[in-house]
């Protein structure tokens, strides 16, 4: 079978594409044959060992993935040959087969693509985890989203329509603000030609925004948490600019505002019963409408630096996804 590998720590055009041996189940594991992975920013990030987890060279980055239950290990009953499913790994998923722990997989909803079911689990779990769980958001709350058009930011604009907010989408080209309009943002920002806070403030009557998702970090922060409302919370997601900004804290004691973490990974390992929780709502909203995975394009498994150059310019509308075909 055929792997992406990094042998290397670098950019993505440093990956190489090889043939390996099929994979073999071990107890409490299952091989998938993978339809479709998608992309998301920590495979940028893990191939120039710049991600929290490293895995030991030579590995095949990849984090999500949509295919086919081909093989099963002892004690695996959840799960048998033919099924189809969602899977969730820290790396390898850019292969033809992956061996998964049968505890990171989920069945692929009744009537999703592959391409669809691998842009899913990670961007919507994580927004609804964001969201729901450690921002508490309320129907009528106001929620600004920043990199809004990225896979998590169309997540949340989703998840936030879904429980009744009104959402304002940030993003630094109108052609991003317009994907973010098709998904129910009620109103959008530019934030590399309008002033953020300016437009916060005119677009809420002065009032603010009850949460912020920030996947983004860097330059917007600050100027968005100076925008928040009282008692509003700002949820730190990720670093995609990839600058960790220092925020002043007396922002906080001013606005009686709370800075909240977001680790949707230790969540899942440490909260199992809370995660089911969340799948069988997402999946509610999914069967009825509410939730639409975003997927700008695709690319052969072979191109799988194309598509990493992609994330890592910060050019990717929704999400990006791999197929083998």
């Amino acid at each position: 079978m055929k792997a992406v590998l990094c042998k290397q720590y670098g950019p993505p055009e440093s990956l190489v594409v090889e043939d390996l041996p099929s994979p073999a189940p071990g107890p409490g594991e299952v091989v998938v044959a993978m339809k479709a992975a998608s992309v998301n920013f920590p495979d940028v990030l893990i191939i120039q060992n710049k991600y929290q987890f490293k895995p030991p060279l030579p590995f095949s980055p990849g984090s999500e993935l949509a295919g086919v239950v081909k093989q099963v290990g002892e004690g695996v009953s959840a799960w048998k040959p033919g099924d189809k499913v969602i899977a969730f790994t820290t790396y390898g998923a850019f292969a033809e087969e992956v061996k998964v722990d049968a505890a990171r997989l989920v069945p692929l909803p009744q009537g999703m693509s592959y391409e669809s079911g691998a842009a899913f689990l990670l961007t919507y779990a994580t927004s609804d985890h964001a969201l729901r769980d450690r921002g508490a958001l309320r129907a009528g709350e106001t929620l600004l989203v920043l990199g809004a058009a990225g896979g998590v930011g169309l997540a949340a604009i989703e998840i936030g329509k879904a429980l009744g907010a009104r959402v304002i989408a940030c993003a630094s080209t109108d052609d991003k603000l317009a994907v973010c309009r098709e998904h129910g943002a009620d109103a959008t920002i530019n934030y590399a030609s309008q002033d953020l806070r300016e437009q916060v403030k005119s677009l809420t009557g002065g009032k603010g925004a009850d949460v912020i998702y920030d996947p983004v970090g860097g330059p917007y922060s600050e100027p968005a948490f100076r925008s928040i409302a009282w008692r509003g919370r700002l949820l730190v997601v990720g670093f995609a600019a990839g600058d960790i900004p220092r925020l002043p804290l007396n922002l906080a004691l001013l606005k009686g505002a709370s800075v909240v973490g977001v680790f949707w990974g230790d969540f899942v390992r440490r909260e199992a019963h809370e995660f089911a929780r969340s799948l069988q709502q997402l999946g509610r909203w999914y069967a009825e409408g509410k939730l639409r995975p975003h997927v700008s394009q695709t690319f052969p498994l072979a191109r799988a630096a194309d598509a990493l150059q992609l994330m890592a310019a910060r050019q990717v509308k929704g999400k990006v996804v791999l197929t083998t075909g």
